[in-house]
């Protein structure tokens, strides 16, 4: 198993999928990684030398930010709109969504499961429909 970026990448599948293992790296990415090493993307992490291992390890630790760094940036970032007092700051401060999605229904993920609320739903007397 190959350890790039501080992750094991799985080695039974191909180089192209394996670095979508990392946090940070897309499709797109990978196959911008593999094409700058002169790697071909079909190859498995098994079949892979030690010397192409080595090179794609350096392509990503010099030019793209992932893992640790990049969680850490994101989360400053949020922090940040949080300190600042922005729409979508309190957007996260609340756990809602803060794209502009509707939460009039829908928005479950974010807002956890239901809430009952008393005096909701059937009427004493009413027929049911």
């Amino acid at each position: 198993m190959a350890r790039i970026a501080g992750v094991d990448i799985p080695k039974d599948k191909k180089i192209a999928v394996s670095l979508q293992y990392i946090y940070g790296i897309g499709p797109t990415l990978s196959r911008k990684i593999l094409a700058s090493c002169e790697v071909n993307p079909n190859t498995k992490v098994k079949e892979l030398s030690e010397r192409e291992i080595s090179l794609i390890r350096e392509v990503i630790d010099k030019e793209y930010k992932v893992e640790g760094e990049l969680r850490k940036e994101v989360n400053l970032n949020i922090k940040r709109l949080i300190e600042i007092g922005s729409y979508r700051g309190l957007r996260h401060r609340r756990g809602l969504p803060v794209r502009g999605q509707r939460t009039r229904t829908n928005a479950r993920t974010k807002r956890g499961p239901r809430k009952t609320v008393a005096g909701r739903g059937q009427k004493r007397g009413m027929a049911k429909k």
